[in-house]
């Protein structure tokens, strides 16, 4: 496996090394050596170690290190640098009961392989030794990333009991890594579905944010809805009761050239709701699945102006304008083009739009307007509900090229008043 250095890794096998020079055993585990076999470069690198929290924190020194799960024996050792990032180490642990269907509620130290046998896939589940730059694998991970399959490491459903999260990351992993899911894991995750529920769903939209980001969105889509989580996630797109929505929500999906949770999750909502009171039915499903402020204002815009842009070459030009200077202008331009290409249609207004603001600067899109609330008072109008109106108006004429002058302008708000 051919290593290209980064500041990340580098550190990683700093902390490895200085472990092991501390007389531990110490390798890089899960995450991060999958992705590694696959010539992928890792957003993180996790090490595994016998050396126990108190002992990490020793070799490191305790300004260095963060006792973040140090109940399950997890510290993370902080890099010189914000280049060298973090490295969390855990010790090799099995893990006692899980009552809260999430984290185990003890865990006892053990060997290496006892920890492999604990974690969720095959694929998560291998270690890698930077000295002898080999991998060790007490769980077939290597053999099933060579046939592109993804397998629970013992009994899917007891995976499954431990962590109901570990059936939504089955499917994310399954869609980014295209791989296929092995016949018994799949039929535990079938069989469990309805399980999800018990999951937060804080911690069931931070998987949908990395499935949906993801260029395999699609993918990912038919396979939630074919496993039945989907039917636990967004109970409206399942009462449509026939396949029509989900080819074509996955159409769309494949669509998509902005790798947006957003737009993704706009165009999952409106393909699985009635049109009646959609704004309103979505916010509220956005609100439950615990989206951000800005991700629920997002997609609830996207729902009023999604159609605001038909026949875009004959709207008023104020109309047009305003909707181009939005600032998520280019999640809407995208569903536009989607739309029209999902239809089998030429995307006319996508094109024209981008015609439009290729010859229109910054400055004739959305100018300075040429009245403000200070310049009616000149005028001797007493500020009140009609000063916005006001405004409104002359700045829609202003928009739609009626007006070069503040003259003009202070002209037509005496017509407007008169």
């Amino acid at each position: 496996m051919m290593l290209v250095t980064t500041p990340l890794r580098d550190f990683a096998e700093e902390v490895v090394a200085r472990l092991r020079q501390a007389g531990y055993e110490a390798l890089l585990a899960g995450g991060c050596v999958r992705d590694l076999q696959l010539g992928l470069e890792p957003k993180d690198y996790d090490v595994a170690t016998n050396a126990i929290p108190a002992e990490v924190r020793a070799v490191f020194g305790h300004r260095k290190t963060l006792a973040v799960g140090e109940s399950f024996g997890v510290v993370v050792v902080l890099g010189p640098t914000v280049q060298h990032g973090q490295v969390e180490v855990a010790t090799f642990r099995t893990d006692g009961s899980y009552s809260d269907g999430r984290r185990p509620d003890n865990v006892t130290y053990a060997t290496a392989q006892e920890d492999a046998m604990r974690r969720d896939y095959t694929i998560n589940g291998m270690f890698f030794d930077p000295a002898t730059n080999q991998v060790i694998d007490y769980v077939g991970g290597l053999q099933d990333l060579q046939d592109r399959v993804l397998r629970a490491i013992g009994d899917p459903v007891a995976r499954i009991r431990e962590d109901k999260l570990r059936m939504l990351r089955a499917i994310r992993f399954a869609a980014r890594f295209e791989l296929t899911v092995d016949q018994s894991t799949w039929e535990g995750i079938v069989q469990h579905a309805d399980e999800l529920q018990q999951v937060s769903p804080e911690r069931i939209t931070m998987e949908l944010r990395s499935m949906l980001r993801h260029p395999n969105r699609a993918a990912a889509f038919r396979m939630l809805y074919s496993s039945g989580l989907l039917n636990q996630i967004l109970m409206e797109l399942n009462s449509v009761g026939t396949s029509l929505p989900i080819d074509r929500t996955c159409r769309q999906l494949e669509l998509m050239q902005i790798h947006s949770f957003e737009l993704a999750m706009f165009i999952v909502l409106i393909n699985g709701m009635q049109e009646q009171d959609i704004s309103t039915t979505v916010e509220q499903r956005c609100r439950e699945l615990r989206m951000s402020n800005a991700e629920t204002e997002q997609i609830v815009w996207l729902c009023t102006a999604k159609d605001q842009l038909n026949g875009a070459a004959d709207l008023p030009k104020h109309q047009l304008k305003t909707l181009l200077h939005h600032t998520h202008s280019d999640y809407l331009l995208e569903w536009v083009r989607v739309r029209a290409l999902e239809q089998g249609q030429q995307p006319a207004d996508y094109e024209f739009c981008r015609s439009y603001l290729s010859k229109t600067s910054a400055e004739q899109l959305w100018p300075e307007p040429f009245l403000k609330g200070h310049d009616l008072i000149e005028m001797g109008l007493k500020p009140g509900r009609e000063f916005s109106h006001l405004l409104q108006r002359v700045f829609e004429a202003q928009l739609d090229e009626q007006l070069a002058t503040k003259d003009q302008a202070i002209e037509l708000v005496r017509k407007l008043i008169s």
